[in-house]
């Protein structure tokens, strides 16, 4: 265990950008927790400029403790950064209802009712951002107009219950704290003050439509305008289900996929019409058309880390250095948290990192017990298969904790598709192309059309295989680190399977549910009675021990209060047996245990 230690010690001190950027963080993560004043942030600012002074110093002493005070700098640096990357709401004096002046900054995803924006939003003197609630009814919005409507203001309640999402936190890491909801005659005047990013963004928007208009299905449509402009606020419901069940939403997503293939075919491409001394050239081109790529779908936080990777990964390149995988990861890390440090508590943010370095760790020793990949398709299907598991695998502990679900069918459903994910995007991209030129080949269509819905018949397949697929799993940060120790142990055992490597994963899966059945336990001895607010109506909960009964009112929407209320509870309380009653829908109040509880 002692040598095991060592040389993993040895390998971390290989990497000082690692550390720093671990450093770094840690510095984000207390800020975020503790919230220090504007005092202590200052003598930490104070504290990070002398450090920064005395690390020029050549004394023996400073010498010796460079390592640590470079570290504590960089720690300090992530508190006083977060500190000024917080939101602060100040005192706006907003009515609640009345007359608002505004411009749309981003589309977001729809509900079954409104189309949602993110705009700027003038009432009076005041201006601040809010997200845009009208009725789905309602044209489009655009960038090239001004608006104004009546409209009713309102801030996001902070959850009830702890096992809530806290969604007006959630818009506050993005400087958002209003929603507002618009009724119905909007006015609208044209902006002839457009800046290059709305200009950009509007021709975006107009691709958008013109893929409404090409003779393709619906859902076809729908994954065009998500796999390669970023667009997924139209998608029904029941694809994104499909996408989230089978584990393949990341082909929604723009990731490092992605980027990694639309880079290899502009790399492809001027390489095929450059002599070779202008290679160096081809790539540099090939960076800067993915940024503006990047730029045109709207710069998405997904976007920008899997561009600022891959830049960075290339400048070892260009420089002539041996381009390092954890070097590459820590300072992208560093950059995109220095602009925001928001960033941090994206959950995209934090698993697109763990998935590259389950990469990383896990990715060769896996390839050691495939057949020799002496050959493009076997050195393409052993990779994919083993890049795959990595990933997941890395992912795992915080994907339950997240997302309470995880499917087994993910792994061959991955195998499946991700082979061909490649051909799929290049595919797309040519006919986001041709339709942002209006160039029309009907074969063309006729073809993408067939492909897609074969894509997304054998995806619905999968999700739909509820065997394999595990929900309302409960999972808290101790449990997290304990699964992740597990993966971090595999790694010595894949390079050397022997009986000291074995004990050790075997010891950490045995530490790990030692942790989980006591957690159960706990939770398994408490009795709770909850009254839930669910849109107009009431919920109300009991449990006991393992089981729980929920309460709803006839007419309620059973599928959304399993969604919204009654999964996340079970999830969170490690309920095993749940059942749902209906009551009539006159009932006001409801007496359990000598306790009445009103229903209105």
């Amino acid at each position: 265990m002692n040598y095991f230690l060592s040389v993993n010690i040895v390998q971390l001190n290989r990497q000082p950008l690692l550390i720093l950027s671990v450093c770094f963080i840690l510095g984000i993560f207390l800020q975020d927790k503790f919230s220090l004043d504007k005092m202590m942030i200052y003598m930490v600012s104070a504290s990070c400029l002398s450090i920064f002074l005395l690390y020029f110093l050549n004394s023996y002493f400073l010498h010796k403790a460079k390592a640590i005070l470079l570290g504590l700098m960089f720690f300090g640096a992530g508190i006083t950064l977060h500190f000024f990357n917080t939101f602060s709401s100040g005192n706006l004096s907003v009515p609640q209802n009345g007359t608002v002046f505004f411009k749309i900054l981003k589309k977001l995803n729809s509900t079954e009712k409104n189309k949602k924006y993110e705009a700027v939003i003038h009432v009076g003197k005041e201006s601040f951002n809010a997200v845009l609630y009208i009725p789905k009814t309602d044209q489009e919005l655009d960038f090239e107009h001004y608006y104004k409507a009546e409209a009713y203001l309102s801030k996001p309640r902070p959850p009830k219950h702890d096992f809530q999402f806290d969604y007006n936190k959630y818009l506050k890491r993005k400087n958002i704290e209003y929603q507002c909801y618009l009724s119905k005659g909007i006015f609208s005047a044209e902006r002839n003050d457009l800046n290059l990013n709305e200009r950009i963004q509007h021709r975006r928007l107009e691709i958008l439509q013109k893929i409404d208009k090409v003779e393709m299905s619906p859902k076809t449509q729908e994954f065009l305008k998500g796999i390669i402009l970023a667009d997924r606020t139209e998608m029904d419901s029941e694809t994104v289900e499909d996408f989230n069940r089978s584990g393949m939403v990341h082909l929604l997503a723009i990731s490092g996929t992605h980027i990694v293939v639309i880079f290899g075919m502009f790399y492809f491409l001027l390489t095929r019409f450059s002599p070779l001394r202008f290679r160096k050239y081809a790539v540099i081109s090939s960076i800067f058309f993915i940024w503006l790529f990047a730029i045109f779908i709207g710069f998405g936080n997904s976007v920008m880390r899997s561009c600022m990777m891959l830049t960075v990964y290339y400048v070892y390149v260009l420089l002539q250095r041996k381009p390092d995988l954890l070097h590459s990861l820590s300072l992208s890390a560093m950059i995109i948290l220095v602009i925001d440090t928001q960033q941090l508590f994206d959950v995209g943010f934090q698993l697109s990192f763990l998935a590259v370095l389950g990469i990383f760790w896990l990715n060769q020793p896996l390839l050691k017990y495939f057949p020799r990949q002496n050959g493009y398709f076997k050195k393409l299907i052993c990779n994919t298969i083993t890049i795959s598991l990595s990933a997941q695998l890395a992912t795992l502990p915080l994907v339950l904790y997240y997302f309470h679900q995880f499917s087994l069918v993910s792994v061959p459903a991955n195998m499946l598709i991700v082979p061909f994910s490649e051909i799929l995007i290049v595919f797309s991209f040519l006919m986001t192309v041709l339709i942002g030129l209006k160039i029309d080949f009907t074969w063309i269509k006729f073809i993408y059309d067939g492909s897609i819905q074969i894509l997304l018949s054998l995806i619905h397949w999968f999700s739909e295989e509820d065997m394999l697929f595990y929900s309302n799993i409960g999972m808290n940060i101790a449990e997290v680190v304990s699964l992740s120790f597990i993966v971090y142990v595999m790694r010595p055992l894949l390079l050397n399977i022997n009986f000291k490597n074995l004990t050790r994963v075997v010891a950490m899966v045995l530490v790990f549910f030692i942790i989980r059945t006591g957690f159960t336990i706990f939770y398994n001895q408490k009795e709770e009675i909850l009254l839930h607010d669910f849109n107009k109506t009431k919920v109300l909960s009991v449990k006991k021990g393992s089981k729980a009964c929920f309460w709803i009112a006839e007419n309620s929407d059973k599928k959304k209060i399993l969604k919204f209320i009654a999964g996340p509870y079970c999830s969170s309380r490690r309920i095993q047996t749940m059942e749902i009653k209906k009551i009539p829908q006159t009932a006001e109040k409801v007496v359990y245990n000598d306790k009445i509880y009103n229903l209105k």
